[in-house]
C-alpha cells in the first residue's frame, strides 16, 4: 500500500484542507504515514500570513529533500496559501519540489500527482478556482472534534492581508451540504464541530435568503447526537449581535467568540482598512457580555503596523485590559508582497520595538489569564475529554465550553465524553482539576 505524509502549517482552515487532500489520496488507495521516510507522497500544506511562516516552510522542505535521495520516486508537494502566492518562486528556490498547488486549486491534487510522476519539472497549478475534494469523514486528526468549512475566501481588503489574493472572493457552501457533513461526522463519533470561515459572520451573503449564519447554527444544532457547536472567525465589521442570542439560547452552541481587534487604536485600524473603530469593537464586546455573561472572547493583535506610535500601542494594551480576553494571539507585523500596506506603507517600526511590544502584550495577556483562571478555582465546568495530554500521558486533557484547556486525572475511557470537572489549580495557559463527584 502506498503512503501519504501530510504536514499542515497555519490556520484551522489549513488543517481542514489537509484532511480533504488526505481523503482524496485515501480513495486512491493511500494510507497515512507519520514518518516521511516511509512515504510515497509528502505534502506540505502552507500558510502565507507572515514571512516567518514561509521561511519555515523552505527550511522544512530542505530537511525533506533528503528523503528524495533515498527514494527517487518520492513525490514532494507544496500546497496552500504560500503555494498560491509564490508558486514559481518555490520552483526556483526548491527545484526538487514536484507539485505546487495553490489554495484555490488543490482540488486537482490527484491529477497533479499523476502528472508529476510523468514529468521532470514541477507541476504548478495556481490561480484556478477548483472545487475541493469530497471529504471522507473518517480522515481527521481528532476522533471527537472536527472542522467544517462553510465558506472560503474573503471580500474584505485589510491592507496587510494576503487572504483575498490567495483564497479569492468569499463563496459560501449550500446549507444543506454543511448539515449533511455534520450528520456524517456525528455518525462517525464526532461530538463537537467547529464551523470555519475566513469571515464566518458573513456566511450566506452569496446564498439564497434563509442561508445565513443564524439559520446555519440552528440547522446544525438540530442534528441528533451532536453535543457541541462552535464557529470561527468573526470579523467585527460583519458581526451581527443577534448571534449572541443564539449563543445564549442554543444549549449546544459554546460561548467562545473569536473576534480579532488587530489593534486598539482607531487610527491604526483605519490604516489597516478594518472597517470599524475602537469604540465599535468595544460596543460589540460589551453587548456580547451583556447578553452572554459567561461567554469568553479570544483576540488577534498585530504589533508594529506601519506608522504605529507608542500611543497607538498603549491603546492596544488598554483594550486588552478593558475586554479581558480569554486568550490573545499576537503577531509582529510582516510586510507581505502585493498587499496594499506592503506597496504603499513603509515598514517603519524597528524590529526591536516590534519585539518589545509583542512581549508587553504577551505579558499583559498572561496577567489577565492568571486572574481569570484564579477566579475559576473552586468552580465546576463541563469539559469535553479529548484524551491523554500530549505532554503528560498520565493525565487527561479537555476544554470547557469557553475554550479553557483543563488537565485532570481520569480513565482514558472518558475520551469523547462530557464530564464535570472541578478546578483546583491553574497556570496562565491552563487549568488543573478533578472529575466532580
Amino acid at each position: 500500500m502506498k503512503r501519504l505524509h501530510l504536514i499542515s502549517f497555519g490556520c484551522q482552515m489549513n488543517v481542514y484542507d489537509g484532511e480533504l487532500m488526505a481523503s482524496a489520496f485515501k480513495r486512491r488507495g493511500y494510507a497515512r504515514s507519520d514518518d516521511p521516510a516511509d512515504a510515497d507522497v509528502i505534502l506540505v500544506n502552507t500558510c502565507a500570513v507572515r514571512e516567518h511562516a514561509e521561511e519555515k516552510v523552505f527550511s522544512h522542505l530542505g530537511e525533506l529533500r533528503r528523503h528524495k535521495k533515498t527514494n527517487p520516486a518520492l513525490l514532494l508537494g507544496v500546497t496552500g496559501c504560500m503555494a498560491e502566492r509564490m508558486g514559481r518562486e518555490i520552483a526556483q528556490r526548491a527545484p526538487y519540489v514536484d507539485i505546487i498547488a495553490g489554495a484555490r486549486s488543490f482540488g486537482d491534487i490527484l491529477d497533479l500527482a499523476a502528472a508529476a510522476k510523468d514529468g521532470t519539472d514541477a507541476v504548478i497549478s495556481i490561480g484556478h478556482d477548483r472545487p475541493p475534494p469530497d471529504r471522507d469523514v473518517s480522515v481527521r486528526q481528532d476522533p471527537y472534534r472536527a472542522f467544517i468549512a462553510v465558506s472560503r475566501g474573503c471580500d474584505h481588503a485589510c491592507t496587510y492581508c494576503v487572504v483575498p489574493n490567495t483564497r479569492g472572493r468569499e463563496k459560501g457552501r449550500p446549507l444543506d451540504g454543511i448539515v449533511a457533513e455534520v450528520k456524517e461526522l456525528v455518525a462517525d463519533g464526532v461530538v463537537e464541530v467547529t464551523l470555519l470561515g475566513q469571515n464566518i459572520d458573513s456566511y450566506g451573503k452569496d446564498r439564497p435568503e434563509g442561508e445565513d449564519l443564524h439559520h446555519l447554527l440552528h440547522a446544525c444544532h438540530a442534528v441528533d447526537g451532536l453535543k457541541r457547536l462552535r464557529f470561527v472567525t468573526s470579523h467585527p465589521e460583519d458581526m451581527q449581535v443577534e448571534i449572541f442570542d443564539d449563543m445564549a439560547n442554543l444549549p449546544k452552541l459554546c460561548g467562545a467568540l473569536h473576534i480579532p481587534p488587530q489593534s486598539g487604536s482607531s487610527r491604526v485600524l483605519k490604516r489597516m482598512a478594518r472597517g470599524y473603530t475602537r469604540e465599535r469593537y468595544l460596543d460589540i464586546t460589551h453587548e456580547f457580555r451583556r447578553r452572554f455573561p459567561e461567554g469568553e472572547i479570544a483576540a488577534d493583535f498585530i504589533v508594529g503596523f506601519p506608522g504605529e506610535t507608542e500611543d497607538d500601542f498603549e491603546q492596544s494594551i488598554s483594550l486588552m485590559h478593558e475586554v479581558k480576553f480569554q486568550q490573545s494571539f499576537i503577531f509582529r507585523y510582516s510586510s507581505r508582497p502585493g498587499t496594499p500596506s506592503g506597496i504603499h506603507f513603509e515598514d517603519d517600526v524597528p524590529l526591536p520595538i516590534k519585539a518589545a511590544r509583542n512581549m508587553r502584550l504577551l505579558k499583559t495577556q498572561e496577567a489577565i489569564s492568571r486572574k481569570k483562571h484564579a477566579a475559576m478555582v473552586g468552580r465546576t465546568y463541563e469539559v469535553l475529554v479529548e484524551g491523554p495530554s500530549k505532554k503528560d500521558k498520565s493525565v487527561l486533557t479537555g476544554r470547557t465550553r469557553g475554550n479553557h484547556l483543563v488537565h485532570f486525572a481520569g480513565s482514558v475511557d472518558l475520551a469523547g465524553e462530557l464530564v464535570d470537572v472541578s478546578v483546583t489549580d491553574f497556570t496562565p495557559v491552563s487549568l488543573r482539576g478533578a472529575v466532580a463527584g
